[in-house]
C-alpha cells in the first residue's frame, strides 16, 4: 500500500471571543483562563491500496489528522457537506463525489471557554463508487424529492437479528432471527407517522430530512441515553431529529454484505451526516441497503450500543396511515334517527344466556331498557338484575344486511364500568352452515373490562382463533367519554382497521382465509367473560352508545 501524504501548517485564523462581564459578581466567583489553541496543523493521507495514483485508489478514503497546542477538541468540515467533531483530531473520511475532486477541509481547534482557531487545506482525491439507480430510487431523480414511510401495514417492518458472524446458526447475521414486528406493531405505533424525505439537487447532491414524527428509541440504546426505551422521543433525546443531513452512498462492507446469498445484498450503504437517522434512533447513521425499488426500501443498521445486534427497517412510498380509497359509495347505513326499537329491516336479536362461548355473565334481551334508540343514538345498556346477574342486548344484521368487502365505519362511545365488554364485529354469513371459526370473524372494535383506555381489532379464522387470533391494539384514552370512529377497510387484498383514521392493524387477505364472501354485523355489550373479566361489585348499569354505522363500497 502506498499512501500519499499532504501536510499543512497553519498560523490559524483566530476566532475572536468577546467576553463582556456586567452586573454584580460575588467576591469569590472565579473564571477559568480562556486559552486560544495555537500551532494548528492538518495532515492528509490519501488511501492508495496497491496503487501509485496520487489521487488514491478510488475508494475516496482519506486519513486526516489535526494537531494544535491547547486544543480540547477538533471540529472538522470536509467541504462535502459532512462534518465531525472529536477529541483526538484523527478521522478517516470517505469523499464520495465520483471522479477526481478537490475539497477544502477546515478544522477548528477548540480551546477553553469555547474559543477556536482554524486552518484549512485542499485535498484532491478520486472516488469511483456510485449507485445512480439507488440515488434516483431514493429521491425520484435529479431535481426531485421523494417521501418515504414506515411499511407499517406490512409484517416485519422493524426486525432484530444477530450481527455476530460465528453464531451457532450460520447465516443468522444476514437476516432477522430475534424479532419480527407485526403490522402496526402495538408498541411501535408512535413511530408510524414518520415522513422521511430524500432530495436530489440538479448537481446530484443528495440530502435527507425527517419532516414529520419523532425518533423511536429501542430499549437496546435507551439505557445509554438515560431515557425510557421502546417509545418515541423528541430532539432533546435525538438531536439530529428534523435536521437536514447530507447523504453519501458508499460501498457496504458489513459481514452481511460479504456473506448474504439469498437474496444477496445490494452493496450500497446510506451514510447520513451530523448524526442523522431514519426514524429508528439506535445511535448509528449508517443504513445498509439490502434491497431498494422505486417504492420499497429495506435497510440494515447496526445497534450503536450493542454492535452484536442489528436492526432491519422496511420503508415504502405508500403512506400506511392513509386510506387506499375506493370506498366512495355509501351502500347502506343506519343513522339511528328514529326513536324506539332498532329498525326491523336492519336488525334482529340474539337472545338468552349460556355464556356465549366466552363465560359471559349477561342474559341478552330485546327489552327497551336494554336496547333502544333515543335522541339519534342507539343505546345498548347492561343492567344488574339485583340477583347477581345482568341483562343486556346483542343485535345483528344477519339475513338482512350482508356485504362482501367495503369500508365499515361505526361511531360510538364506550361504557366506562369495570367488567363491561363492548364490541363492534362481523361474522361470515355462512355461520349457521360451517360454524365458527370457519365462517371467519372480524372484530372492528373490542374493549376489555379492565383497560378502558385501549381498544383492539382482531381476525379469527381456522388456525388463528380464540387466544391465537390476529390482534392489533391502540390507545384511545377518552373512549368512554367521547365518540370515536371505529373502521375496517376490507378488500380482496387487505383488511385494515383504524380509529379516527389512525390505522393500527393490517392483514393481507387471500383466498385461503374466509374473508371473501358476505359477512353480517353485530353490536353487543357483554358482561364479564374472557375479555370482560371481573365485574365491579357495585355495578348497577352502563351504556354503549352508537351514533351510526355505515357501509361504503
Amino acid at each position: 500500500m502506498r499512501n500519499i501524504k499532504y501536510k499543512y501548517y497553519g498560523l490559524g485564523l483566530f476566532l475572536a471571543l468577546a467576553m463582556i462581564f456586567t452586573g454584580c459578581q460575588d467576591d469569590d466567583q472565579t473564571f477559568g483562563a480562556v486559552k486560544i489553541p495555537t500551532n494548528v496543523t492538518l495532515t492528509a493521507e490519501i488511501i492508495c491500496e496497491d496503487c501509485t495514483d496520487a489521487d488514491g485508489d478510488g475508494s475516496g478514503l482519506v486519513n486526516i489528522v489535526a494537531t494544535a497546542s491547547g486544543a480540547l477538541a477538533y471540529k472538522f468540515d470536509f467541504g462535502d457537506g459532512f462534518t465531525e467533531t472529536n477529541q483526538t483530531g484523527k478521522v478517516t473520511h470517505r469523499f464520495t463525489s465520483v471522479g477526481v475532486n478537490t475539497y477544502t477541509v477546515v478544522v477548528n481547534a477548540v480551546g477553553t471557554g469555547g474559543v477556536q482557531s482554524s486552518t484549512t487545506m485542499n485535498v484532491t482525491v478520486r472516488s469511483d463508487f456510485e449507485d445512480i439507480e439507488a440515488k434516483d430510487f431514493l429521491s425520484g431523480g435529479s431535481g426531485n424529492s421523494k417521501t418515504w414511510y414506515w411499511a407499517a401495514d406490512k409484517p416485519s417492518n422493524i426486525a432484530l437479528g444477530s450481527n455476530v458472524k460465528d453464531s451457532p446458526n450460520p447465516g443468522d447475521h444476514t437476516f432477522p432471527t430475534f424479532f419480527n414486528s407485526d403490522p402496526f406493531h402495538p408498541d411501535k405505533l408512535c413511530m408510524y407517522d414518520a415522513e422521511l424525505v430524500f432530495t436530489q439537487d440538479a448537481d446530484g447532491n443528495l440530502t435527507f430530512q425527517q419532516v414529520v414524527g419523532q425518533a423511536y428509541v429501542p430499549g437496546t440504546v435507551a439505557g445509554a441515553l438515560g431515557v425510557d426505551g421502546d417509545t418515541c422521543h423528541g430532539s432533546d433525546v435525538a438531536p439530529a431529529l428534523g435536521i437536514e443531513s447530507s447523504v453519501a452512498l458508499i460501498p457496504s462492507s458489513s459481514i452481511a454484505t460479504e456473506d448474504a446469498q439469498d437474496p444477496s445484498y445490494r452493496g450500497t450503504s446510506i451514510f447520513l451526516s451530523d448524526g442523522g437517522f431514519m426514524s429508528w434512533y439506535c445511535i448509528n447513521s449508517l443504513f445498509e441497503i439490502i434491497t431498494i425499488t422505486n417504492s420499497t426500501l429495506y435497510v440494515r443498521v447496526v445497534d450503536g450500543v450493542d454492535p452484536g445486534l442489528v436492526w432491519y427497517c422496511t420503508f415504502q412510498t405508500q403512506n400506511p396511515n392513509e386510506s387506499e380509497g375506493g370506498f366512495e359509495d355509501l351502500v347502506w347505513s343506519d343513522e339511528f334517527d328514529t326513536d324506539g326499537a332498532p329498525n326491523a329491516a336492519n336488525w334482529t336479536y340474539d337472545l338468552g344466556a349460556g355464556g356465549w362461548g366466552n363465560q359471559e355473565l349477561q342474559t341478552y334481551t330485546n327489552n327497551p331498557e336494554n336496547v333502544v334508540i333515543e335522541n339519534g343514538m342507539l343505546k345498548i345498556t347492561a343492567i344488574a338484575d339485583g340477583n347477581g346477574g345482568y341483562t343486556s342486548a346483542r343485535i345483528k344484521t344477519e339475513g338482512l344486511q350482508e356485504y362482501t368487502y367495503g369500508k365499515i365505519e361505526c361511531r360510538a362511545k364506550l361504557p366506562v364500568s369495570q367488567g363491561t365488554w363492548p364490541a363492534i364485529w362481523m361474522l361470515g354469513a355462512n355461520f349457521t352452515e360451517v360454524g365458527w371459526p370457519n365462517c371467519g370473524e372480524i372484530d372492528i372494535m373490542e374493549q376489555t373490562g379492565q383497560n378502558k383506555s385501549e381498544t383492539s381489532g382482531a381476525l379469527h379464522f381456522p388456525g388463528n382463533s380464540g387466544g391465537e387470533a390476529i390482534v392489533g391494539r391502540i390507545d384511545v384514552e377518552d373512549a368512554t367519554s367521547e365518540f370515536h370512529n371505529y373502521t375496517v377497510e376490507w378488500t380482496a387484498e387487505t383488511i385494515k382497521m383504524s380509529v379516527d383514521d389512525e390505522f393500527f392493524f393490517s392483514y393481507d387477505n387471500n383466498s385461503e382465509i374466509p374473508y371473501n364472501a358476505d359477512m353480517f354485523m353485530i353490536l353487543n355489550l357483554a358482561m364479564g367473560g374472557s375479555l370482560g373479566g371481573t365485574v365491579d361489585p357495585n355495578f348497577t348499569q352502563d351504556t354503549f352508545e352508537i351514533d351510526y354505522i355505515r357501509v361504503y363500497q
